[in-house]
């Protein structure tokens, strides 16, 4: 058996008494290859496959060699084509000697996969009425996103101001340590996009100086109708590292502000939304102005 090599690529032309000459070699690789693979053939399989093709013939042992895949992967492709109709096994004395099948088997093969095709086609366009029928009656989900670290939540924050239209804000805020991650540079912007779109906002928050402190300074200069109505709840009560928020037309954002834990949750769904706001009428009521 005679080889060739081209670019760490080695080429069998074997034992005919008039060997397979190199440019026809590189032409059944370099230009024989891609079309297999166009016709359906894997990358691995196209080579394999035009390998017999330049040689008329090889035994695995070459094939591996040649095409530089390892041996049980050289079989696998060669029983995968065998089982095509694309190449036949035969016996040589006692080694498995592989060859290809006439060129129209190609064309056979081919014409299969796209009567496969046409059959899926049509067995889906059958199916498709009674999926769409099922699918209608599936429960509308809600949309959850996940966000984590300082600029995770400050995206998640900034949802607020991302909706188009003017609405009512309310929820439960904690300013001491919304204001501990948050730069003010950004909640100034926020403040003032909340403006722009005509974002009102009521919170209940912990009864404590520091977050009566913060809201003022922070809400400085707004005009009225924008300055945030809020009611409190004593502090020992509203002790978490959290706020929860209601807005837009169906959105609830959810975060916990532990430093070591700073996550965000915006949820959108019109159940939980309308919901959330019943709570938030509720604990309302509840809270001394």
């Amino acid at each position: 058996m005679n080889y060739l090599r081209h670019n760490d690529n080695l080429f069998v032309y074997g034992d005919k008494t008039t060997p397979m000459a190199y440019s026809e070699v590189m032409k059944t690789t370099e230009t024989i290859v891609p079309q297999l693979i166009k016709a359906g053939l894997s990358d691995k399989a196209a080579l394999v496959y035009a390998t017999l093709l330049a040689e008329g013939g090889c035994y695995p042992s070459a094939i591996a060699e040649a095409t530089h895949l390892n041996r049980s992967t050289v079989y696998k492709i060669l029983l995968d084509l065998s089982v095509k109709g694309l190449i036949t096994e035969i016996l040589k004395g006692k080694k498995l000697f592989y060859q290809i099948e006439k060129p129209q088997k190609l064309l056979r093969y081919a014409k299969s996969r796209l009567d496969q095709a046409e059959d899926v086609y049509e067995t889906t366009k059958r199916l498709l009425p009674e999926v769409e029928g099922l699918y209608s009656l599936l429960p509308e989900k809600p949309i959850v996103k996940f966000f984590s670290g300082v600029e995770g939540v400050l995206t998640a924050y900034e949802d607020h101001v991302l909706q188009t239209k003017p609405y009512e804000m309310v929820g439960w805020v904690n300013e001491d340590k919304l204001h501990a991650f948050m730069p003010a540079k950004f909640f100034q912007d926020y403040r003032r996009r909340k403006e722009k779109i005509g974002v009102t906002t009521r919170g209940i928050l912990p009864d404590r100086e520091r977050d009566k402190d913060l809201l003022a300074a922070g809400y400085k200069g707004i005009a009225k109708k924008y300055m945030p109505i809020v009611r409190y709840v004593p502090a020992e009560t509203f002790h978490y590292a959290s706020e929860i928020t209601v807005y837009g037309e169906n959105k609830v954002s959810i975060f916990n502000m532990k430093a070591d834990k700073l996550i965000g949750v915006i949820i959108e769904d019109d159940t939980i939304h309308h919901m959330m706001r019943m709570i938030f009428e509720l604990s309302w009521k509840g809270a001394a102005a």
